[in-house]
């Protein structure tokens, strides 16, 4: 069997895959109506990348996160968008 080229293979870093999760949750038309979801690290997912992307989301105008338990956080984005 032929190797492919490294430049050739798809494969995506775990804060890339972890990113397109939760945006497919966010995205979701009933958490749209509701403007909250609650997320949570999978058990394959790297800590480090898991910590970035709730950071990146946190420090973003308009969406609160808020630790529940464990690795769960709510993310919400309603009461900005109901003033």
């Amino acid at each position: 069997m032929l190797r492919q080229p490294d430049f050739t293979r798809n494969k995506l870093r775990t804060y890339e895959q972890i990113g397109h999760r939760v945006h497919q949750i966010i995205t979701d038309p009933q958490v749209q109506k509701t403007q909250c979801v609650t997320i949570s690290r999978l058990p394959n997912e790297s800590p480090a990348d898991w910590l970035r992307l709730l950071n990146e989301i946190g420090g973003t105008a308009g969406i609160k996160v808020e630790a529940i338990e464990g690795d769960a956080y709510k993310v919400g984005w309603r009461e900005y968008c109901e003033q």
